[in-house]
């Protein structure tokens, strides 16, 4: 099994749209937050096929030769396994707008090494961490979040409410602290 990892350029762009991040959802996490630390649980759902909107050309345009901006597209075997895009956020951190891993290619490293490339590019910009958002009903990607050294910072209860009024998906903000003073 060979994995590489290729920054997004002009030359790969179109492997970008190859990744199929289809993923089923038969869990999802219960959240509190009692004395300063978060509690999570798992339940089982009724399981149903989700897939995020694609970006477009133009959306992707903004990773191309844009120092604050990257993209990176893992292939395994020769195969376009997975993609990754971050960006240096406001505040700093750096923040992982999309990691998806291709239906056939998960459970077999994508991920992980699509995560390790956005914290090395965050360290070497000296940023003090990297952050994302996923939701409550991707309890796969939360693992491995956890597993990356991520944990908790927050969420959302009604950010997805304005495409679905009844939602009980919430958004999760996770963080990884890696500058001098990192904590986590």
């Amino acid at each position: 099994m060979a994995l590489t990892i290729e920054v997004l350029g002009r030359h790969n762009l179109e492997d970008i749209g190859r990744v199929d991040g289809t993923f089923v959802i038969d869990a999802e996490l219960l959240l509190s937050f009692e004395a300063g630390s978060f509690r999570q649980r798992t339940i089982p759902v009724n399981a149903y096929t989700k897939r995020y909107r694609d970006a477009d050309l133009e959306e992707l345009s903004e990773y191309l030769d844009t120092p604050d901006h990257a993209g990176f597209i893992a292939y395994l075997d020769g195969r376009v396994a997975g993609r990754l895009l971050v960006r240096e956020n406001w505040n700093r951190f750096a923040l992982i707008e999309n990691i998806e891993v291709d239906t056939h290619c998960r459970r077999r490293g994508v991920g992980r090494a699509l995560m390790k490339q956005a914290i090395s590019w965050a360290a070497a910009r000296r940023l003090p961490g990297v952050m994302l958002e996923t939701q409550s009903n991707n309890v796969a990607a939360c693992r491995l979040y956890e597993s990356c050294g991520f944990v908790l910072g927050g969420f959302d209860r009604l950010l997805y409410t304005g495409e679905d009024p009844q939602t009980t998906e919430m958004a999760l903000f996770w963080y990884l602290q890696i500058g001098p003073d990192a904590s986590a």
